[in-house]
C-alpha cells in the first residue's frame, strides 16, 4: 500500500512540474504496452507460466506508472475536459498498480 501511494505521489508531484517529460508523446507506446501486457498475463494464465506472470506484473507496474503520469499531465494541461473519465483512469491505473505489487509480495512469500 505504501510503495501504491509513494509512486502515485511522486509520479504526480513530477508531472506537475514544468521540467518534466512530456508523456503525451507516449501515448502509443503505453497503449501498445499495455496491450501487449495483457496478452501476456493471458498467455501466463492458460499455459500456466509462473516467470511470466511475475514479468507481467513487473510490466505492469512500469505501464501503470507511465499512464499515471500521462493522466496527470493530461488533466494538468487542459488537455482532458471529461474528468469523470480521466477520474476512473487514474483509479483503474491505481488499482492495478496496487495488485501488481500484491503479486509480486505474494511471489516472493511463495518462495519463502
Amino acid at each position: 500500500m505504501g510503495a501504491t501511494a509513494a509512486i502515485f505521489l511522486g509520479v504526480s508531484a513530477y508531472a506537475r512540474s514544468e521540467r518534466a517529460v512530456d508523456m503525451l508523446r507516449y501515448s502509443t507506446f503505453l497503449t501498445v504496452g499495455i496491450l501487449t501486457a495483457f496478452a501476456l498475463g493471458l498467455g501466463a494464465i492458460f499455459f500456466d507460466l509462473p516467470a511470466l506472470s511475475l514479468a507481467v506484473s513487473g510490466m505492469f507496474i512500469l505501464l501503470m506508472t507511465g499512464l499515471i503520469m500521462f493522466e496527470t499531465q493530461n488533466i494538468v494541461r487542459g488537455g482532458e475536459t471529461n474528468y469523470i473519465m480521466a477520474t476512473v483512469t487514474l483509479f483503474v491505473s491505481i488499482y492495478n498498480l496496487f495488485a501488481s505489487f500484491l503479486h509480486l509480495i505474494g511471489f516472493a512469500a511463495d518462495e519463502a
